[in-house]
């Protein structure tokens, strides 16, 4: 499955890109499998994308959880949470 990823903010810094598209191995159907396995790749990678390191995911411009499915050709954006003030 083909999907197209956009990183911001600080994390677009970590990993010296704003965006890709990506083909997906079969295994990976939800956006939380996609955070492991782009933390897979290692390096600035795994450190941006760590376990427990707060991080927000859109899925198609909406607010998505770990478990939200994938579709052919969706659009998941990556950014740290964001405060007001």
């Amino acid at each position: 499955m083909l999907v197209h990823l956009k990183f911001f903010a600080s994390l677009r810094e970590a990993l010296g890109t704003a965006q890709e598209s990506l083909e997906l191995p079969g295994d990976v159907q939800t956006a939380g499998q996609v955070r492991d396995y782009l933390r897979a790749r290692g390096g600035p990678w795994a450190e941006a994308l760590a376990e427990g390191r707060a991080l927000r995911i859109a899925c198609n411009q909406e607010m998505a959880e770990p478990a939200t499915r994938l579709s052919e050709g969706c659009e998941l954006a990556f950014f740290p949470p964001v405060t007001g003030g």
